[in-house]
């Protein structure tokens, strides 16, 4: 039965082999009109550079937020200008809850995500927390708590889709940790591509302390990113992890002491998006196809795959002008054409 049975599924990895390659040769669709969510106003550089403003009587809460935030401020999505233009920072802000997963937190997230993957503007996502010492605590328990167990699953499934969503934007995103990154948390920042925390930061997947498993991509994100062993260790032990560990482990790229202003993180990701923003947007997203592809198949299905990538940068207009910049010696100016 089993040698039967081989060319069958010989023949469904040669298929999704080739789904793989036709993803990357199928040509970007300019589907750049903009659909814009915003949570909150423009803001500058100058207001985001600054980090967090300290409250007038010297309280506990500070950035603007209060301890009773309206629900369409859960979620505040920031489009930065000037010199920053082209990224966009996503901002928890649930302090009463710990920035945890509600009905409504999962929504607007959904409709933020929906809005950037389809915004040609966009460059790099940054992915922060709003509140002082926590980045998100996972799934809102005290919401949880008053579900039916027939809500549990389809609750869970709309955070695990939005979390795919998140893994899914065509651009870089970077997590921002600066803070407590629990559960969800902690899968919400292993969608993103690259993730950057606080010494004092703590990160772990603690579900099987609930009887659960992570539910969110946690079990198939973190063996791909620290390796299958060590990734069993920290979920059958629900361990928590500092800054440091993390760093050790290869869970996060970059760790840094918190400052007084406790947003250590999100400067050194708002340091690494202006470092992603000269280069080209269309190879920028091409760039991170491949790799996402790839990753899930063998070398020499990966190579066709990056083959095909590369085939969409070559007709661009974007191309033509770093030739040209390259020869006359300026800066480019690409236009993600």
């Amino acid at each position: 039965m089993a040698a039967a049975a081989a060319p069958g599924a010989l023949g469904a990895l040669q298929g999704s082999r080739a789904r793989s390659v036709a993803a990357c040769r199928a040509p970007l669709v300019p589907a750049w009109r903009l659909h814009l969510y915003s949570a909150g106003p423009r803001v500058g550089t100058a207001i985001w550079a600054r980090g967090w403003a300290p409250a007038a009587e010297g309280a506990a809460l500070r950035r603007g937020y209060s301890s009773e935030v309206k629900s369409e401020d859960e979620l505040r999505v920031r489009y930065l200008e000037e010199e920053n233009r082209g990224i966009v920072v996503l901002g928890i802000n649930r302090a009463y809850a710990k920035n945890s997963f509600s009905k409504n937190l999962v929504k607007m997230f959904s409709k933020a995500v929906d809005a950037l993957k389809s915004d040609k503007k966009v460059r790099t996502v940054i992915v922060r927390s709003e509140v002082p010492g926590i980045f998100c605590a996972g799934a809102d328990l005290k919401e949880r708590v008053k579900m039916n167990p027939s809500e549990v699953g389809p609750f869970v499934s709309k955070i695990r889709a939005v979390i795919n969503e998140m893994a899914n934007l065509p651009v870089p995103t970077i997590a921002a940790i600066d803070g407590l990154a629990l559960g969800g948390g902690l899968e919400l920042a292993l969608a993103c591509d690259i993730r950057v925390a606080a010494s004092s930061a703590k990160m772990g997947l603690v579900e099987t302390k609930l009887a659960i498993i992570p539910g969110g991509g946690g079990t198939q994100r973190l063996p791909r990113a620290i390796g299958m062993s060590l990734a069993k260790e920290l979920i059958f032990s629900a361990r928590v992890l500092d800054g440091q560990e993390a760093k050790a482990v290869g869970l996060v790229s970059h760790v840094l002491e918190q400052n007084q202003e406790g947003d250590a993180a999100y400067r050194k990701a708002l340091d690494l998006a202006r470092e992603f923003l000269p280069q080209g947007p269309v190879a920028m997203r091409v760039a991170k196809l491949a790799i996402n592809q790839g990753m899930e198949v063998d070398l020499v299905t990966g190579l066709a795959i990056e083959e095909a990538c590369y085939a969409q940068t070559i007709p661009t207009k974007d191309r033509l002008e770093g030739l040209l910049a390259f020869k006359e010696k300026r800066p480019p100016r690409y236009k993600g054409e």
